[in-house]
């Protein structure tokens, strides 16, 4: 197996051009290397990316943009993103444990698509999108989009994560990123919830709600149904339980060594009903 690094994107495209169906790339290696220790990937090439400047930092004007290679514990601290993205900065802080954080990337993170990654949930009610380069030129979809199934992504051999852009917290809003597992770090999710809450005018009624949970399915979703029916309302408590009874419905969890399937299912609606209520708070300003 080949080991080659590269500085500038145009390097990495090109070399992704010429290779990309036999290269895998490799940045903070959290995923990939382990991955290949087990057998579970081949290739005959790593393209490794760390050192490309330009794929690192964060910025913000009307929408946030992270470079593909944020590191996790850059995400957790970073002062404009806890300020306009604080559920991603929550998820980022759970990602495994401070080594982890310290070398693992966003863009690695979102190209692995494990079903239990903790940061796509806040990336989907943020309504992110990525942007992919090549040779041919680049293109962006919707996290949505770019995430089609377990461990599978919409990118082509010869592409490469760029960046991530964000929708900005609106005002009168609220969001929050709650994690159940055994322990509060160096576990993977047994269930994630990102909540997105905005308030009407008056600081009661839902103008927006988003939500999305992973660990509860092939890939982390957003739970369109249960949305529509909490907006426009007060959260009162009949309104919630049937979101979380929705939520739950379009949860498809399996058992596993971690936890069962009717475990997953029986915490979704109270963990939901759980962010509703912080975010409210928090929206309203009782936070």
């Amino acid at each position: 197996m080949e080991f080659r690094t590269v500085h500038t994107v145009d390097e990495a495209v090109d070399v992704l051009a010429d290779e990309g169906d036999d290269a895998r790339i490799l940045a903070g290696g959290t995923d990939v290397m382990i991955q290949h220790l087990r057998g579970e990937i081949h290739t005959d090439l790593l393209l490794h990316v760390a050192r490309v400047a330009a794929l690192e930092g964060v910025a913000h004007g009307e929408r946030l943009r992270l470079g593909s290679l944020t590191r996790h514990r850059r995400i957790a601290t970073d002062d404009a993103i806890r300020q306009h993205a604080p559920a991603l900065a929550q998820a980022a802080a759970t990602v495994g444990g401070w080594q982890t954080q310290a070398v693992g990337t966003i863009g690695g993170n979102v190209c692995n698509a494990s079903p239990a990654a903790d940061t796509v949930p806040p990336l989907l009610v943020a309504d992110a999108t990525v942007t992919l380069a090549s040779r041919r030129g680049g293109r962006s979809l919707p996290i949505a989009d770019f995430i089609v199934g377990r461990r599978e992504v919409d990118r082509r051999p010869d592409e490469l994560l760029i960046d991530l852009e964000l929708e900005l917290l609106p005002p009168l809003s609220a969001e929050i990123y709650l994690k159940v597992s055994p322990r509060r770090a160096m576990e993977v999710a047994l269930v994630g919830l990102a909540v997105r809450l905005t308030l009407g005018a008056d600081g009661t009624s839902v103008a927006d709600v988003r939500i999305a949970a992973c660990a509860v399915g092939p890939r982390p979703f957003r739970a369109h149904a249960a949305e529509a029916v909490l907006r426009g309302c007060r959260l009162e408590a009949e309104r919630i339980a049937e979101a979380g009874a929705l939520l739950t419905d379009q949860a498809s969890p399996i058992d596993d060594a971690r936890a069962s399937a009717r475990y997953r299912r029986r915490v979704l609606a109270p963990l939901l009903a759980r962010a509703l209520d912080r975010c409210r708070r928090a929206a309203a300003g009782g936070d």
